[in-house]
């Protein structure tokens, strides 16, 4: 049997796990980024990099066994990402011709890992969004008040992972509809439709920025001015939403607690939750699922018909 660890690394083109990521948009795509590192860790267990692994010799007792690791330390979602960035590893393994059609069925025939963790992070209140928007427009010292309200309100009003945020261009907005194109995870494509106070925020910024083509949010420098309109990055997106929250006197989150804060304050409005999902992007309805409280207040309720005689 072939060895798992390789002496010397194939050649990027016929390393299984690097064509896979390249599929992906490479190491510095959102998808691809995410599953370089599940790899990462699963190349950990044998004390190796994904470069330097024959994942074409990888066997049941091997998938079986990373199985059984990732269960022990993460949490089941998290684990069965993992599995799923191995499963692509050895399909792609397959398509070079790797691995034969047995070898393959039996080493992904792998069972998902049971258990279910509740989503990390937190949700905003409507006073915490209206807090930093209010925050935002008091900053008339530079156009960088008017960009991060249009920032914060976009991402609150469409879902928007912080990746989807700094791959906006201009032509990405149509201003008379309001209706916003992006690609999200694995290039999959979707509309958001910005309406109300967002499209008001949006407009302004826009006014500032101008219609020459390029990214739809830029940088601003201390001066109030723009260099350039090319992309920020994602980064730069975290750091705006974490100052934003310290200036409006709130307590941090993440740019992923506004698109859970989204998906949230649609359902408790009454949303579909078929609806809400195609607007948040998700593949399957049950992620979410996962992001639906009203189950969590119901028991609430449920546990006030109890009354301790204290």
């Amino acid at each position: 049997m072939n060895s798992i660890i390789l002496s010397s690394p194939l050649p990027l083109d016929q390393n299984a796990a690097a064509v896979y990521i390249a599929s992906l948009g490479g190491v510095h795509s959102s998808g691809g980024r995410t599953q370089a590192q599940a790899l990462r860790v699963i190349a950990e267990i044998f004390k190796t990099s994904p470069i330097s692994i024959n994942w074409g010799a990888l066997r049941y007792q091997h998938t079986s066994m990373i199985r059984s690791q990732l269960m022990n330390r993460y949490a089941p979602a998290t684990a069965n990402k993992m599995l799923s960035a191995l499963k692509q590893a050895l399909k792609h393994a397959r398509r070079l011709g790797q691995i034969d059609g047995d070898d393959y069925s039996n080493a992904i025939d792998l069972d998902p890992i049971k258990g279910e963790t509740l989503p990390a992070g937190r949700e905003l209140s409507t006073g915490e969004i209206l807090a930093l928007i209010s925050t935002c427009r008091k900053d008339k010292n530079t156009h960088a008040g008017t960009r991060d309200s249009a920032i914060i309100g976009t991402m609150y009003a469409a879902g928007l992972r912080r990746e989807e945020v700094v791959n906006l261009s201009l032509s990405s907005y149509d201003q008379d509809t309001g209706q916003l194109t992006l690609t999200g995870k694995r290039n999959k494509q979707r509309t958001a439709y910005i309406t109300n106070g967002a499209k008001s925020a949006l407009h302004d910024w826009i006014t500032i920025r101008g219609n020459a083509p390029g990214a739809l949010f830029v940088e601003v420098n201390k001066s109030g001015t723009m260099h350039t309109l090319e992309s920020m990055t994602p980064q730069a997106i975290y750091k705006i939403l974490r100052k934003r929250a310290r200036q409006a006197a709130i307590r941090n989150f993440s740019p992923h607690d506004l698109r859970r804060t989204f998906i949230s304050h649609l359902l408790d409005a009454g949303a579909d939750i078929s609806t809400v999902s195609k607007m948040a992007g998700h593949s399957n309805v049950q992620t979410t699922v996962r992001y639906d409280k009203r189950p969590e207040e119901a028991k609430r309720k449920a546990a006030e018909l109890l009354h301790v005689p204290y």
